[in-house]
């Protein structure tokens, strides 16, 4: 599995867990955030390393689709990158303490 892919698997699942059920929320954290195995995950539940996998693939699919639906990850990465470029403009700024408060209150919404 890429770094890639844990990462933006691991920004979906922060969105968008409380659409998840408990079952995958606990598969996905040990999984994802946790860095468990497969067997790992079937011997704590007392399944099958499939069941494990077939689980977290199925709610890596329906992730997929709330970020399809709603964007919130992909809203959240444009935001951070503008955050980024005003940050950029404001060193140049007479005015940069009060700008970067202004900044810092807009990180905070996230």
């Amino acid at each position: 599995m890429t770094l890639e892919k844990t990462t933006r698997m691991n920004y979906l699942f922060d969105f968008y867990q409380s659409l998840l059920t408990a079952k995958q929320k606990s598969y996905m954290s040990l999984y994802y955030l946790d860095d468990f195995s497969l067997g790992e995950i079937a011997d704590e539940y007392e399944v099958s390393r499939q069941a494990v996998y077939d689980n977290i693939k199925r709610t890596e699919a329906m992730l997929e689709q709330y970020e399809e639906k709603l964007l919130l990850f992909k809203k959240f990465k444009e935001r951070k990158e503008l955050l980024n470029q005003m940050r950029e403009l404001v060193a140049d700024s007479a005015q940069t303490e009060e700008a970067e408060a202004l900044i810092e209150s807009l990180e905070k919404l996230d």
